[in-house]
């Protein structure tokens, strides 16, 4: 008996992902738990296991396809134990593999799904695409076997004309009382404007066309979401870092022993929950469809890793708990696995803020783009020597050679306000500037 093997689902939000390698060819012999193929999903490369001990006997995909979840990636023969229940999760039949082939009975297309005769066939992750863009499956056309509704059905249902309402709909809507919408509910798609077609620009000289996708594609989708969604406005600052480099540099040392990188980042990571903890709705992120803000009492802080393939925000956890060294050693740790596409999806979830670092790089001031849902982020430039005013104890005024750095905090404007982000953005000063007052918030 044969049997199929579909890109499971990998985590919540994730539809699609890039074939990256596949280790297998026709005709090899697989157990269960060998590597079979390398996909990339939501920044991450993640290697599936066979689920079964049998014949590879149809591959389905290549190097650099694009698939859904839930789509066939491979077809499998005498398969050990076929007779037995199938592994949680697998939908994996004959009849998938029939989906190939040519009925052996003519019986005429399939009638549309209708919701008088029960649920629309749909996968998992075709459901959640029409949750996500407010589409009534039972509006769809479907095109898949049996009159199952595809997600590629339901994005171009979504992408065309809004279907008229029906007669049943038109009567029960008439019936329903009018609900005064929350004033912070978004109509994402009735608001969305369709991107208008380019121009052929090769008329006016040579031109190379690259795909969209694998890293690209991810972060594309993630910023276009984010700018879309959030009201974005920022507070800018400078912070002197002068004791705090000379501290750095006395001890990154001693921290390198230990295998970790004592970088400005790092205290950064501190000085950010010192703020989060004073300004709770900075670590929080907003429901608009139940009209509620979620406060999180859990300091979970992203930090963007500059890759070959492009940024990454891996989550360094419970950032509270852990003390400078710790905080060095997991970061350097967690940044070479990210830039070796050896970071586990799991490691790039449940942030609750973001730190991005440009300085490394020289970049100065700049506006990031928050990491939705998240409601605020915190970026850093380059830190220079630059002339200061001071003022001794005698009250005289002077100049000195500072070293200064730039700092940027993005927030959410329907969560907090200007004032919030200015008392926000100077608790991470305060903290930056004295080291002493930067260890004693330490928990």
């Amino acid at each position: 008996m044969s049997r199929v093997f579909k890109l499971p689902d990998l985590g919540e939000g994730i539809h699609e992902g890039e074939v990256l390698s596949l280790f297998v060819s026709e005709g090899d012999e697989i157990r269960e738990g060998d590597p079979l193929l390398e996909v990339e999903t939501d920044k991450a490369a993640v290697e599936i296991p066979s689920p079964y001990t049998g014949t590879v006997e149809e591959i389905r995909v290549a190097e650099g396809d694009i698939v859904e979840v839930g789509e066939v990636l491979v077809v499998f023969s005498d398969v050990a134990g076929a007779e037995e229940a199938e592994p949680g999760g697998q939908e994996s039949s004959d009849e998938d593999i029939k989906e190939k082939k040519p009925a052996k009975q003519a019986q005429g297309p399939p009638e549309p799904a209708s919701n008088s005769k029960g649920p629309v066939p749909a996968s998992p992750s075709t459901r959640r695409l029409a949750r996500e863009l407010h589409v009534d499956l039972a509006d769809v056309p479907p095109s898949g076997p049996a009159g199952r509704v595809t997600a590629e059905d339901v994005k171009k249902f979504a992408e065309g004309h809004e279907k008229a309402p029906s007669e049943e709909k038109k009567q029960v809507e008439a019936k329903t009382p009018k609900k005064k919408p929350s004033v912070v509910k978004q109509e994402a798609v009735s608001a969305r404007i369709p991107s208008p077609e380019l121009p052929d620009f090769s008329k006016w000289g040579e031109i190379e066309k690259v795909p969209l996708r694998s890293l690209r594609r991810a972060t594309a989708r993630q910023m276009a979401l984010s700018w879309s969604q959030v009201p974005h406005v920022s507070n800018q600052d400078l912070a002197d870092v002068t004791r705090l480099e000379a501290f750095r540099r006395k001890q990154k040392d001693r921290v390198a022993e230990k295998g970790g990188k004592l970088t400005l980042t790092v205290f950064a990571l501190k000085a950010a929950v010192a703020a989060l903890k004073a300004y709770p709705y900075f670590n929080a992120s907003i429901d608009t469809e139940a009209g509620e803000i979620i406060l999180k009492n859990y300091y979970h802080i992203g930090v963007a890793v500059n890759s070959d393939e492009g940024l990454v925000v891996p989550v360094v956890r419970d950032v509270d708990r852990k003390s400078i060294t710790e905080l060095a050693v997991e970061l350097a740790d967690l940044a070479e696995r990210t830039r070796q596409r050896k970071v586990s999806l799991e490691e790039l979830r449940g942030g609750t803020f973001t730190i991005t670092n440009a300085g490394p790089m020289g970049g100065g001031y700049f506006s990031p783009i928050i990491n939705y849902p998240e409601a605020a982020i915190l970026g850093l430039g380059q830190a220079r020597m630059q002339p200061a005013v001071t003022r001794s104890p005698e009250g005289k005024y002077g100049f000195s050679a500072r070293l200064m750095m730039p700092v940027v905090v993005c927030f959410d404007h329907r969560i907090a306000d200007g004032v919030d982000a200015i008392y926000f953005t100077r608790k991470i000063i305060d903290a930056l500037e004295d080291p002493d007052e930067l260890f004693l918030n330490m928990v």
